[in-house]
């Protein structure tokens, strides 16, 4: 009896395995690409919600070949090289975007298409009202070593102003550099013409400015950045971004930015002296 239980069992299993439905349910393809973004800091979330919505727009030119995705966010704030590490490493999030520069593209994989086009190239300062003045004295390099900077701690920025004998003051943590600007731990933030506007209302109560009448110029593309173990979410991402290129999606996203306007009007304006630096 116990014998004939038992091949009953097994056939009743092999019939189940046969069923349409279970076969379904096992394909890959039908499985959701699950992708895990950081979480947005407080002080970046009106300019930084772009990327999250390019890499959406990326994945949706893309559902049609690769399946159906799913983006959520880390619950919880991580600095950016903790971001770095974790997806080296094959943590909690999947990808990241910021500059790049050798060592980034050592430990992570680019995907090698430009999110930010020359925003990210021209940097202004984040300053103290008090000190517009200062800054309007400053006509070369050689005055601007003068005073210090603040920049995160692993930023290629902050490579680039070391290389051209610029002071850092470093952070860890972005959030945190407002604060020590405030207090005076350093003279000015270099911050992308994309940046500041935006970040100067979420500290409007800092006793912050936009220094009017300078910018630092050199090239830093922004790139999304993934593990190097994930060849095949590049591959998407690139190919998305690329028929969005084609489409006009990606431009029309770009263009909706608003403080992506004001950084290109200030750009396109050529009012302010601009600083050329070198980048290693």
């Amino acid at each position: 009896m116990h014998a004939a239980r038992r091949t009953l069992v097994s056939a009743l299993l092999l019939a189940c395995a046969g069923w349409p439905g279970a076969a379904v349910q096992a394909r890959p393809q039908d499985t959701a690409l699950r992708v895990v973004l950081p979480m947005l800091h407080a002080s970046a979330r009106e300019h930084a919600s772009y990327f999250p919505r390019l890499l959406q727009l990326a994945l949706e030119k893309t559902t049609a070949t690769d399946g159906p995705y799913e983006i959520v966010h880390y619950d919880r704030e991580l600095t950016s090289p903790r971001q770095a590490l974790e997806i080296q490493h094959g943590g909690v999030i999947d990808v990241m975007w910021d500059g790049t520069n050798r060592q980034r593209e050592a430990d992570l994989l680019p995907v090698r298409i430009s999110l930010l086009r020359e925003l990210n190239d021209y940097r202004v300062f984040l300053i103290r009202q008090g000190d517009a003045a200062k800054f309007a004295g400053i006509h070369n390099l050689e005055q601007l070593r003068k005073l210090k900077a603040g920049a995160g701690v692993n930023w290629p920025s902050t490579d680039i102003l070391r290389a051209n004998a610029l002071p850092v003051v470093t952070s860890i943590g972005y959030e945190y550099l407002f604060p020590m600007l405030r207090v005076g731990r350093f003279d000015y933030m270099p911050r992308g013409a994309h940046e500041a506007w935006s970040e100067l209302q979420q500290h409007a109560q800092d006793g912050l400015a936009v220094e009017p009448s300078i910018f630092l110029h050199y090239r830093v593309p922004y790139y999304f950045f993934v593990s190097r173990t994930r060849p095949e979410l590049a591959a998407r991402i690139a190919r998305g971004l690329k028929l969005a290129q084609k489409d006009g999606s990606f431009d029309a996203l770009f263009n909706a930015i608003p403080a992506f306007q004001r950084g290109m009007a200030e750009i396109t304006a050529k009012k302010r002296r601009v600083f050329e630096l070198k980048v290693p």
